[in-house]
């Protein structure tokens, strides 16, 4: 190259000196004409001679050192195709990043500590698990402690055998011939052996899809180095798991400000600080959403930004309009593989109910039983929620601390959903034409009806769930639709102290079996139009939340097929039974289960319940007003679970329960005011379970306790505990179960 450069500055030289040869002067011109020529020729010399000579001589020196290599490698077990196996750096994180000083600090705390060593950081897709376990990777203070570290990406196809020549190839080592996982597996936990010899180890696997739980499994087995894994969902066998939040006000603001405004000000002009709040709270705190939508909004003109809060202000959401969010979340789903079609379909449910609602368990148990034919007691229902939980589909919170030592009540289970995920199950609700979808789900604002459903257009649609929310200005003036498949109708108000109508058209949905009426309003409301029901020869299962319901049986109407009837902060319960015109039994004659929970003004149970022979369950709780249970209950022969939870006013239990031979499980925890069992009490030679936590004023056991020889567990109180081992040598296979008291709000 200096050669060339010395042609080329010799050549200027000549080229300035020839523009000042005058025309006149031929014998100039004739030498420098001859000097150019001379030029060109070393320049073809030297590209075609000099650097071709050169280039040989590089290429024999590559192949040399090429050869070399390749024999170096092939003493370390490596193919040909030694690059594919990639690098086990971690590339670097974002320059900017906000949220994950507290997360980092929390990780830190737990792989400095010698008791954790697999911990799994768990959150839904595009919350910024890679970005922190990238951060973690390159902090000053993790490099210092760990002596190496092995960052490796696994994604949905996890291939054990790849990850671990990886790591042989990383750490200088000859890479073996695997003959299978197991053999792969040992010979990795003998070269980590002499690895922890030097010093410390951290793996770090990135984005761990569901399946992946026999590749985590022997990764477990290996001892003497410790484990990071970002997913999507969590691995119960590795307990440590840390769940990353979603950002903070502050965080949500100042991430967005990074993405959507430039730093220097420009633009065609700066947005109202109103304008960027309100967008910054659409997102939801979500980091992807932030960054999505910031960057689309990025330098454009103000009525750009006030188009998309209008757009996300009439019900519109982010995930309709951003792809990329949408693919991230969506990937989440797609994770579910086809044995999975059900969780699927229950994750898609559950855009259903109302954003930033609870979703009771128990309403998702009434609708899956008969949508999707689960079991009528919830067990496969709560499963499946747990497992969507597992994967940060969901959130499921308990409120009752021993509620998991109830097999069969999950009256204090409920499931919140980021809103992103409920707007990522109706879009994919919504993809199909309106006559054709599996879920209808209608949001009305006042009384404004979309395009495909007014009075004059009356469609006929296929939907086997039908979910219709309307707000405090809705006036309850229905126009018709033909649902003849609907099973599952679910109807969110949100009223106050105004009379809600059940829809006409309900008198023509022949099918359904699930009715769900949730009013989301500040005080109760009163539902009217009960006649519709009596046409409902198919309706299971009924469940009302927080209306009032006095003309509930003034109809004469039968609800000969009704199974399950569930009531929760409704009001004037005892009116409505006691002014039906016909006999409770007539009504409700194969009704098998009743729940009613905060029901404030219930003082007593309608007597005509305890001619429901038929019931099974008996379910009521928080009722506060309530103040003993009706002596006839005695006459519920085929009687099996009876719940009377913190009804503080109940003071005894009626001594007809003697009668109850049926009965398995018996719960009165927080029932403050009993004071002892009825002696009959040993005549329940079935009974099984017997909650009784939170009896303060319980005192002493009848001595016919000792005839409950099938009695199996008792969750009670220490106190309470002592009242029992005077007997336990007679009942020798009862376990005193006395759950340790966790105290918060979730009741709340």
């Amino acid at each position: 190259m200096e050669k060339l450069i010395q042609i080329l500055k010799d050549g200027e030289k000549l080229i300035h000196k020839c523009s000042k040869v005058s025309c006149c002067s031929c014998l100039k011109k004739w030498r420098y004409a001859n000097k150019i020529e001379a030029l060109e020729d070393s320049l073809l010399n030297f590209f075609q001679v000099e650097l071709q000579a050169q280039l040989g001589r590089n290429n024999v020196e590559i192949l040399v050192m090429l050869q070399s290599n390749r024999f170096s490698l092939s003493n370390r077990g490596v193919s040909d195709n030694y690059e594919n196996l990639g690098s086990c750096e971690a590339t670097d994180p974002p320059a900017f990043m906000v949220g994950l000083d507290v997360p980092l600090k929390e990780l830190k705390r737990w792989l400095f500590t010698d008791g954790e060593s697999r911990i799994v950081v768990s959150a839904p897709g595009g919350c910024g698990k890679t970005t922190l376990a990238k951060r973690l990777c390159h902090d000053q203070q993790v490099k210092e402690y760990f002596t190496d570290i092995c960052y490796v990406t696994v994604s949905k196809t996890c291939d054990l055998i790849g990850i671990i020549k990886k790591l042989f190839w990383h750490n200088d080592e000859p890479v073996p011939s695997f003959q299978n996982e197991e053999d792969a597996v040992n010979e990795l936990e003998r070269m980590l052996k002499r690895k922890v010899e030097s010093g410390r180890i951290l793996l770090v696997l990135d984005d761990v899809w569901s399946g992946s739980e026999s590749v985590l499994a022997k990764f477990k087995k290996i001892s003497g180095y410790k484990v990071l894994v970002t997913s999507r969902n969590e691995f119960p066998e590795f307990v440590s798991t840390y769940h990353l939040k979603l950002l903070s006000e502050e965080d949500a603001m100042t991430l967005f400000r990074h993405s959507a405004i430039p730093e220097d000000g420009s633009g065609s002009s700066m947005p109202s600080e109103d304008l960027v709040n309100t967008i910054v709270r659409c997102c939801k705190g979500f980091p992807l959403a932030l960054e999505v939508v910031g960057r689309s909004l990025h330098g454009q003109p103000v009525e750009i930004w006030r188009s998309t809060l209008m757009k996300l202000s009439e019900g519109e959401s982010i995930v309709n309009s951003e792809d990329e969010l949408r693919n991230c979340l969506q990937s989440s789903l797609d994770a579910l593989d086809d044995k999975d079609i059900m969780l699927k379909e229950c994750f898609m449910d559950l855009g259903s109910f109302p954003e930033d609602q609870k979703i009771p368990a128990t309403a998702l148990i009434d609708m899956w039983a008969e949508l999707h034919k689960l079991d009528k007691d919830g067990i496969d229902a709560i499963s499946n929620l747990q497992k969507l939980c597992s994967r940060n589909l969901l959130n499921l919170v308990v409120t009752r601390n021993d509620a998991n030592e109830i097999d069969w009540c999950y009256n204090d289970a409920f499931v919140m959903q980021h809103d992103l995920l409920r707007d990522l199950a109706i879009y994919q609700s919504n993809q199909e034409p309106i006559e054709k979808r599996k879920r209808l789900i209608v949001d009305l604002t006042g009384n404004r009806l979309p395009e495909w459903w007014t009075k004059e257009m009356q469609p006929r649609l296929s939907a086997r769930l039908v979910s219709i929310s309307t707000d405090e200005m809705f006036s309850s003036s229905w126009c018709n639709m033909q649902l003849p498949e609907a099973e599952v109708l679910i109807l969110n108000f949100n009223q106050t102290e105004k009379k809600y109508e059940l829809p006409e058209f309900m008198k023509q949905m022949d099918e359904l079996k699930v009715l769900v009426v949730t009013n989301y309003g500040f005080c109760t409301a009163e539902l009217t139009n009960f006649s519709v029901l009596g046409s409902l020869s198919n309706l299971k299962r009924i469940r009302l939340e927080q209306v009032s319901i006095p003309t509930l049986c003034n109809t004469s109407i039968e609800l000969k097929n009704l199974e399950k009837l569930s009531l929760v902060m409704c009001h004037k319960i005892g009116q409505a039974f006691a002014s039906s015109t016909i006999q409770i039994p007539e009504m409700l004659p194969n009704l098998r289960e009743i729940n009613i929970d905060y029901c404030n003004d219930l003082v007593e149970l309608p007597e005509g319940f305890c001619d429901l022979v038929q019931l099974n369950k008996l379910s009521i709780g928080n009722c506060h007003k309530l103040s003993s249970l009706p002596e006839g209950i005695g006459k519920l022969t085929n009687l099996e679970v009876l719940r009377v939870s913190a009804c503080t006013l109940v003071s005894k239990l009626p001594d007809s329960m003697g009668s109850l031979h049926k009965l398995r499980v018996l719960d009165i925890t927080g029932c403050l005011r009993i004071r002892k069992m009825p002696k009959q009490i040993g005549e329940l030679r079935s009974l099984r379970e017997f909650h009784m936590r939170r009896c303060p004023g319980l005192c002493e056991l009848p001595s016919s306790v000792t005839d409950l020889v099938d009695l199996k567990r008792v969750i009670c109180d220490e106190e309470t505990a002592q009242l029992w081992e005077c007997y336990t040598h007679l009942l020798p296979d009862l376990t005193l179960s006395v759950p340790e008291e966790i105290i918060n709000l979730n009741w709340l």
